[in-house]
């Protein structure tokens, strides 16, 4: 995936045209990992970049724009882009400003007056392909690429997703060196596509997957063996049979294995003996951030479908375990689809996005005390 985005960036940077990424995976596969991996890859070959994460709680422009902003300082003291970089700034001021009513939090630092000439209006579309047209035409000037890594892309809004596709669209027509490089759950795709009709020409979706069984064992195997520390095969074995190779687990997994471990070689039984701590760990700096952002009825939704295993199931099976009618759950389903826990891998189908979730569920929402509830009220 490095490899693909680095010849990306350099077709961009000799003029040619080429796809923008958006990189589609479950949550705990090392997508936010390996995107900043990207942007240091970039960067270090003089690649201009920005790096944020889209919140669900501000817009689009609001964290765009003080990014844009220190990235055209920086091309401002090229001697090429100077002139150039400068009329971006402007259009920036002249960007927040005429989008201010509509975002009320845009903040931004204002190092030029707005710019004299063609109107920014107010309109995110057409406001936003005037501000990268300025932007990418001083990043050409100076020989480099203008490359946007943004994470969490499902958080943003549908119409600032549809004004972001649409202004890169119209500036690949006009082969300035600018590109998105994004990741996002798997329902991202789908936004995308909803968001506009023309996503799936501009951008390439790779789907990014947990480890494989080699992987694993590069990925544990090979740092312990630089430190003169042998990992069993059969303790490789429990750990990839724990985590089903999602990257986030097996650090935490190794991690407590290799502390748990007097000597050389790492055991099975080292493993099995770390698998209380590891688990209440991963309960506590993982499963309950994202638990304790959800509503008592949405938890009773995913205790539901975890009730019924890891999943993907049926809606329909979802709402007979809570002794409800499918249209009556729909709300709960889709804010939990925004809130980005779960998703629709086909419809009427539902899936966690956050991997052995269902397990959590089941150990923080015990016996059956939580359907009791829900099926005395749904009778009610």
């Amino acid at each position: 995936m490095r490899e693909t985005v680095r010849v990306v960036l350099e077709r961009l940077r000799r003029g040619l045209q080429t796809k923008s990424i958006m990189m589609i995976g479950l949550r705990g596969v090392g997508k936010t990992v390996l995107l900043d991996q990207m942007r240091d890859d970039a960067e270090a070959t003089g690649i201009q970049a920005v790096c944020f994460e889209a919140p669900d709680t501000r817009s689009l422009p609001a964290i765009f724009a003080p990014q844009l902003r220190h990235l055209l300082l920086r091309l401002s003291r090229n001697e090429q882009a100077k002139t150039h970089a400068q009329n971006a700034l402007k259009g920036l001021s002249s960007f927040a400003r005429a989008l201010k009513d509509k975002f009320k939090d845009i903040e931004v630092g204002y190092d030029f007056e707005p710019e004299l000439g063609p109107t920014y209006n107010g309109d995110l579309e057409h406001d936003l392909e005037m501000l990268l047209e300025a932007s990418g035409t001083a990043a050409q000037k100076a020989g480099t690429v203008l490359a946007m890594f943004v994470d969490e892309m499902q958080f943003v809004e549908s119409d600032e997703l549809a004004a972001l596709v649409v202004a890169l669209h119209r500036i690949s027509h006009k082969k300035l060196p600018v590109v998105l490089v994004g990741a996002g759950l798997p329902q991202l795709r789908e936004r995308m596509n909803q968001a506009t009709q023309i996503a799936d020409r501009l951008f390439d979706y790779p789907e990014i997957k947990p480890l494989t069984r080699l992987d694993l064992d590069l990925a544990i195997g090979k740092p312990a063996l630089d430190q003169k520390v042998k990992v069993n095969k059969d303790a490789l074995d429990l750990i990839f049979e724990r985590t089903s190779g999602f990257p986030y687990f097996v650090q935490e997994w190794a991690k407590h294995a290799w502390e748990e471990a007097e000597k050389s070689p790492i055991t099975r039984e080292n493993v099995e003996a770390s698998a209380e701590i590891v688990i209440a760990a991963l309960d506590k700096n993982y499963f309950q951030l994202r638990f304790y952002r959800l509503t008592p009825a949405e938890k009773k939704y995913l205790r539901a479908t975890a009730a019924l295993g890891a999943g993907p199931h049926r809606s329909g099976d979802i709402a007979r375990e809570l002794g409800r009618e499918v249209t009556a759950l729909s709300p709960t389903r889709n804010k939990l689809i925004a809130k980005g826990m779960i998703w629709s891998p086909s419809h009427g189908d539902t899936a966690f996005t956050v991997p052995q979730f269902d397990q959590f569920m089941r150990r923080i929402m015990p016996g059956d005390d939580w359907l009791q509830d829900e099926l005395k009220a749904a009778t009610t």
